[in-house]
Parts: C-alpha cells; sequence; structure tokens
C-alpha cells in the first residue's frame, strides 16, 4: 500500500504539473483505476497526442488484464452486479495473490481484501498529489517508477523456482526488453506472453 502511494501521488503531481485540470487525474484514477495506463495516457497527451491516441495505448497496457480475469474469475464471487465490481478492482497484486494462495478457501478474501485496499490507497494518494500540485519538482528522480515492479517481481518469486514457468518468463521478458525501443507502449508487454510458447508445455499453456 506504501509504494502505491507513492506512485499514485507521483501521478497526481505529475498532472498537475503538466497543467491538466485536477478533475482529470481524479476521475482517470476512479473510472480508470490502472496506474501503467494513466501514466502512459498522460504520456501521450503531454507528448501532443490525442484523446483517442491516449485511450488506445491504455486499452493496449490494459489487454494484460483479459487474461487476469480469467485467472481470478472463481475469486470475484457470485452475482453479476458482484462480479462487475470485481473486474474494475483487477489488479496485478491480486491476481498475484489469488494465484499464489495454497488455501481453496482463501483466493476471494485475498482478491476482495487487496482491491478495495489498492483502490482506496491509490485514489487517496493521487487525490493528494493533485493537492500538493507543483510542490515537488521532479518525481521521477525519486526513482518512484521502480516501485511496483519490484514488489510485483517479489510476488511471483516463488513461482520462479519451477523449471518452465522460469524459462517462460524470462523468454517473454527478453522479448519485451528487445523490442521496447520499436514497438508502441504496452504492446512489448502484450508480446511477452509468447514467450509462454517456449517455457511451457501445451497443456498448460
Amino acid at each position: 500500500m506504501f509504494a502505491y502511494a507513492l506512485v499514485g501521488l507521483s501521478f497526481g503531481t505529475l498532472a498537475i504539473s503538466a497543467g491538466l485540470p485536477p478533475a482529470v487525474p481524479i476521475l482517470l484514477s476512479l473510472l480508470v483505476f490502472a496506474g501503467s495506463a494513466q501514466f502512459a495516457a498522460l504520456g501521450v497527451v503531454l507528448g501532443g497526442g490525442g484523446a483517442l491516441a491516449a485511450v488506445a495505448v491504455g486499452l493496449v497496457i490494459n489487454a494484460r488484464l483479459i487474461a487476469y480475469s480469467f485467472a481470478v474469475r472463481d475469486a470475484l464471487g457470485a452475482g453479476s452486479a458482484t462480479r462487475l465490481a470485481g473486474a474494475h478492482l483487477i489488479t496485478d497484486v491480486n491476481t498475484a495473490l489469488v494465484l499464489g494462495a495454497r488455501d481453496p478457501e482463501r483466493p476471494q478474501a485475498l482478491f476482495w481484501r487487496a482491491g478495495i485496499a489498492v483502490f482506496a490507497v491509490w485514489n487517496i494518494a493521487v487525490a493528494a498529489g493533485v493537492a500538493f500540485g507543483g510542490r515537488i519538482a521532479d518525481t521521477q528522480a525519486l526513482g518512484l517508477d521502480a516501485v511496483l515492479p519490484a514488489i510485483l517481481f517479489g510476488l511471483i518469486r516463488p513461482a520462479l523456482n519451477d523449471g518452465p514457468t522460469a524459462r517462460a518468463c524470462l523468454a517473454g521478458a527478453s522479448l519485451a526488453v528487445l523490442t521496447l525501443p520499436w514497438l508502441p507502449a504496452g504492446a512489448p508487454v502484450l508480446l511477452s506472453l509468447a514467450g509462454l510458447a517456449v517455457g511451457l508445455p501445451p497443456a498448460q499453456r
């Protein structure tokens, strides 16, 4: 939660420092609720791109949530309204927690508690960043962009003890890094899924 607070504060501050109206980062955080997509959309706008380009980049980056939704569907609970609300709360963190749960009774509680906590902390932090405005001169100098990846690596680290999984992750990560300079934002992440063909047997793909 502390990491999300730092990154949310950074997003709110960057958005206001760039001259966006306060309502824009706040509504983005409430309605989109996807940190990487929000930063990417902000980057497109600051780079001179239009709203459609920003939306397209966000959709590409968030396409990974399609795979996440299959992974956590049993943890969302029953009922259309409940599942719709749960879909909005899917994040990298609660997906990792659900997949790492050993007790079959825990995934639902882990998903909802982590999802609600992250949603609350993220939005409060973004609002705080908006309130601070341009008081922080250089947020990127603080290295906040490295906080969440470090946490996610810690969450998936036990799974890397499995040989096929480790090979798939290494192949996917290598592919993403190699194509990063040439592909649009978000595309290398999707392309990294091809690593599954290297590491996992057909039955597990």
